[in-house]
C-alpha cells in the first residue's frame, strides 16, 4: 500500500481536527496541507512504532507546533481578535488532549503516544481541560433537530454543562421563529429536517439577519468535509457522546466563530 493510500482515509479527521485547533476552515486547511506536504517529502516523520492514524496526528502536531510558534506577538492586544486573545490564556497542551479525546476518539494511551507523554500525562491534561472549559461563560442555545429522542438527549447533555437551551425546532420555520424571538448565543443544528428541508439552508437563513456561532451535527461528517467547497467548523457526528458535545460547544465558544452564509453553500 502507497504512503497516498495509507492516510487517505485519515484525512477527513484530521482536517476536522485541525479546524477544531485552529477555530478556522482557511487556517486548519492550510495547516494540514503543510504538514501533508512535510510528510510527503519526508516520510520518516511518521513514527514506524505508532498506528498511521496516531503517527500522522502526532506529525501533525509537531509541525503545528513549530508554526504557531514561528508567529511574531503582537504587541497592540486592542488589535488582535477574542480567539488570539484567548489562545494566550489557554495551555496549546490541554486543548490539544481534549481535542483529540472527545472529538477524534482516541483512548488515553492514543493521546499519549500522540503528544509524546506518559498515559497518566495525558489522562491530566484531559482532566485540566474539562476544568478550564467548564470555567467559561455559560450561553443561551437553540437546537434544530427532528428526532426526538435525539433532541432530548442533546438538551440534556447541554444543561449538564450549564447553558440553557431555549427551544428545539423541528423544521426550517420553527427554527426562524425561535431564533427570530429567543436570540440565542449559540445554534446546534442537524443536517436534514423533518420536513424535508436542509439544516443548512435554515442556519443561512439565520445567518442573513445575524451572526451566531453553529455547530452541525450529522452521522456522516466525511460528507461535509469533502474539500471541494467551503465547509462548517464544527461538527458533533452521531452517534454522539455527552464529551463530543462539550468539546464542540467549548470549542465554537473559544473561538467565538461567526459563520457566514458564504460559508455554508
Amino acid at each position: 500500500m502507497s504512503l497516498a493510500e495509507d492516510i487517505s482515509p485519515h484525512l477527513p479527521y484530521l482536517r476536522r481536527f485541525s479546524r477544531a485547533l485552529n477555530g478556522s476552515q482557511e487556517i486548519g486547511d492550510a495547516h494540514v496541507v503543510s504538514a501533508l506536504k512535510a510528510v510527503i517529502a519526508n516520510p520518516c516523520i511518521l513514527l514506524p512504532e505508532l498506528p498511521t492514524r496516531n503517527a500522522l496526528y502526532r506529525a501533525f502536531l509537531e509541525l503545528w507546533t513549530k508554526a504557531s510558534n514561528s508567529f511574531e506577538p503582537v504587541s497592540n492586544c486592542t488589535s488582535r481578535s477574542a480567539a488570539e486573545r484567548n489562545l494566550e490564556s489557554l495551555t496549546p497542551l490541554t486543548r490539544q488532549a481534549f481535542l483529540l479525546r472527545t472529538v477524534e476518539g482516541f483512548g488515553i494511551e492514543d493521546v499519549a503516544s500522540i503528544l509524546g507523554v506518559t498515559p497518566v500525562a495525558s489522562a491530566r491534561l484531559v482532566d485540566a481541560a474539562g476544568k478550564e472549559i467548564a470555567q467559561q461563560v455559560n450561553t443561551t442555545i437553540l437546537i434544530i433537530e427532528d428526532e426526538p429522542i435525539i433532541a432530548l438527549d442533546i438538551e440534556s447533555m447541554v444543561e449538564e454543562l450549564g447553558h440553557t437551551v431555549i427551544g428545539i425546532a423541528r423544521t426550517h420555520r420553527e427554527a426562524l421563529e425561535l431564533f427570530r424571538s429567543k436570540k440565542p448565543g449559540l445554534i446546534l443544528a442537524d443536517v436534514k429536517l423533518a420536513d424535508g428541508s436542509s439544516g443548512l439552508e435554515a442556519v443561512n437563513d439565520i445567518l442573513e439577519e445575524v451572526n451566531v456561532p453553529v455547530i452541525f451535527i450529522t452521522a456522516y461528517p466525511e460528507r461535509l468535509l469533502t474539500g471541494s467547497k467551503p465547509e462548517p467548523t464544527f461538527l458533533i457526528t452521531k452517534p454522539f457522546q455527552p464529551l463530543k458535545v462539550k468539546a464542540a460547544i467549548s470549542q465554537a465558544l473559544f473561538f467565538d466563530r461567526r459563520a457566514t452564509k458564504k460559508a455554508l453553500k
